[in-house]
């Protein structure tokens, strides 16, 4: 081989070299358990629901078995601790937001700290026709 030709390869190999040893990092993806499974499991406490919408869309009506946990204050919440004390690490943690975006960025944050997410990518007014019950007015 010439010293052109590895000069011309050399690139393509670092590239290949940098390609495989980065770590794999698996972006969250929407769950696949349907709105049943999903009842079910709020029903049998073995999940909990977070609605990571903001305190304004929350204020506005929410799910009555969500606990709010905007996803503007999680990297906050998770540096300072109190995220551990809000959400149980033994149960899976079912959130959702408007159209299912938020989600994934929570789930992100979530699974990074150990917990078991799985995103809904129906949004909260999805939930409310799937027969979720609504928060009495306040």
């Amino acid at each position: 081989m010439s010293f052109r030709s590895t000069i011309l390869q050399l690139p393509l190999i670092l590239f290949g070299l940098t390609v495989a040893v980065q770590p794999r990092v698996r972006a969250a993806e929407h769950t696949t358990d349907s709105l049943d499974k999903v009842q079910r499991s709020l029903a049998d406490e073995t999940a909990v629901l977070i609605d990571v919408r903001e305190q304004d869309e929350w204020d506005a009506g929410h799910l009555q078995d969500a606990t709010l946990v905007p996803l503007s204050s999680l990297p906050e919440q998770i540096d300072s601790g109190k995220i551990k004390q809000q959400l149980p690490s033994d149960k899976v943690i079912y959130c959702h937001c408007r159209s299912g975006g938020r989600v994934l960025r929570a789930a992100d944050l979530l699974k990074a700290q150990g917990y078991d997410v799985r995103p809904l990518k129906t949004g909260y007014q999805g939930l409310l026709q799937a027969g979720f019950e609504p928060a009495p007015a306040e």
